[in-house]
């Protein structure tokens, strides 16, 4: 199972510590259930990385979207999109998924990050819709 060890906040890459051997293998002595209740764990944990690191660069986007509103820049910066989402595709490329998937996924964030430097400027906060 893949855990997340000491998670690091504060713009820190987190630890990970991997099961011995090779990734995404399972001793053949675990049944299927067993073994699924296991990749699910690991699911579930990469899961929650993503969400803090996702908060994490919110966090960050957010001082951007004020800075930007009180200097009068635009929400919007097409050429910093441009230049993430080509490392993105890369760094996905590298990582063995489909630079397609990457960049739907980086799109997806930037249009968040972009609606949010609005509500910022419009009325110097962001909406948030507690579930």
């Amino acid at each position: 199972m893949l855990t997340v060890v000491d998670w690091a906040p504060h713009g820190l890459r987190p630890h990970w510590r991997f099961p011995a051997g090779n990734l995404g293998t399972m001793p053949d002595s675990l049944d299927p259930a067993a073994q699924l209740l296991s990749l699910r764990q690991s699911i579930d944990n990469v899961d929650a990385a993503l969400v803090h690191l996702l908060a994490e660069r919110f966090k960050f986007t957010q001082q951007v979207g004020r800075l930007k509103a009180s200097s009068g820049l635009p929400a919007a910066d097409p050429g910093r999109e441009l230049e993430q989402i080509t490392k993105l595709k890369a760094l996905a490329t590298e990582s063995h998924l489909d630079p397609a998937f990457g960049e739907k996924f980086l799109n997806f964030i930037i249009a968040e990050v972009i609606h949010q430097h609005e509500q910022i400027a419009g009325t110097g906060t962001i909406a948030t819709h507690p579930a």
